[in-house]
């Protein structure tokens, strides 16, 4: 059976270009939640934001993948859940190039890649847990989009914000990203003053708190 959902609430552009500026790293000292773990990019440097198209595929057929391409907007980043299959690429030239015509913002693939000189040169946006030779096929038995999928062990639903860099992949909720924008955008900005006293010699473990908290630590078990 095939499902198509409509899709997540649009994301204010103002916050998806502040995001852009900055990285998610810098939230993965904040929070654990929301981290999909297992994927690398493809190539680096790499950078995008943009609300998530999801799309569920029964392992080795990949014909919901091929029709989430009519329903693509700008800037949607494509979210691909391969129910388990790590070893298949359901994307190649092919989607890539149907995603760059519909302007794509990037993609993330629970599974393979394929194609992947292509992609480099064209330097489409992508994280992938593998690169594979072997590929999905279009059986069109059965798929889903724009439904909740689960990306290396973080919920996706539609219209979430997926956050990404060399470091890796954030996903926000879209009622919360202007908070964690301006949290994170504030951290980054602390951070050069922070760099030039570690290089003038002050203890990292003072300038961070580290030293006082094991203090108290050690205070309280004594």
């Amino acid at each position: 059976m095939f499902v198509e959902g409509a899709r997540g609430p649009e994301p204010d552009p103002s916050v998806i270009s502040m995001l852009k500026g900055l990285s998610p790293s810098t939230l993965g000292h904040l929070t654990d939640f929301g981290f999909p773990r297992g994927l690398r990019p493809l190539f680096t440097p790499i950078s995008f934001a943009g609300p998530a198209v999801t799309v569920r595929i029964p392992h080795m057929d990949s014909a919901a993948v091929h029709a989430v391409m009519d329903v693509v907007k700008p800037g949607d980043v494509v979210v691909v859940d391969q129910s388990g299959d790590e070893d298949r690429a359901p994307w190649g030239s092919l989607v890539t190039t149907a995603a760059m015509a519909k302007q794509v913002a990037g993609a993330i693939v629970q599974g393979g890649v394929t194609d992947v000189r292509q992609l480099t040169e064209w330097r489409f946006p992508i994280f992938s847990r593998t690169v594979s030779a072997l590929t999905t096929r279009i059986l069109g038995v059965e798929g889903a989009i724009n439904v909740p999928v689960v990306i290396g062990g973080a919920l996706v639903r539609p219209g979430d914000i997926v956050w990404a860099d060399d470091n890796g992949i954030a996903i926000l909720d879209p009622s919360d990203a202007a908070r964690w924008a301006r949290i994170v955008a504030g951290k980054e900005a602390a951070e050069p003053a922070l760099l030039d006293h570690i290089r003038a010699g002050e203890s990292l473990a003072t300038l961070s708190g580290a030293r006082e908290l094991l203090r108290r630590n050690a205070a309280e078990e004594q």
